[in-house]
């Protein structure tokens, strides 16, 4: 019973460093979401995007999940009008990040939820382990 248990937390631990990594890279964008280019002409914060892969451990014969890359969102920046800015072109436009803050907010709540969903894999094994231990002394 206790490789199962170690299986348990072992695979619900690799999900949990997948959405924590995931939770990070929604929090960088977030936090760009109303940054520019430093100066005029240069492009602003790209959004970044996380993709997964699914990876059998021998050991445990069962999949585990990795993080499989970490890239850019290759939609083009936010034009806006802006005349004042610095860093605003001839025609009075800024370049803002192609990052939508209420996308991010809705992938960072489905992220919490998939991290909470794996931490009560893991309470609810420790109970089982508890509860057996209790019983059999």
């Amino acid at each position: 019973m206790a490789n199962e248990i170690n299986d348990i937390f072992s695979i619900s631990g690799s999900a949990l460093r997948a959405q924590s990594m995931r939770m990070k890279i929604i929090a960088e964008n977030i936090a760009n979401v109303g940054t520019t280019a430093s100066t005029a002409g240069e492009n602003p914060y790209q959004r970044q995007v996380i993709s997964f892969k699914k990876v059998f451990d021998n050991n445990i014969g069962a999949y585990k999940v990795r993080v499989a890359r970490i890239g850019t969102d290759k939609a083009e920046p936010i034009k806006k009008f802006d005349p004042s800015n610095p860093v605003a072109d001839a025609q009075g436009y800024v370049l803002t990040p192609n990052v939508n803050a209420l996308i991010e907010t809705v992938d960072m709540g489905d992220a919490n939820r998939a991290y909470q969903a794996n931490l009560n894999v893991i309470a609810a094994s420790r109970t089982m382990v508890l509860k057996t231990l209790a019983i059999i002394q």
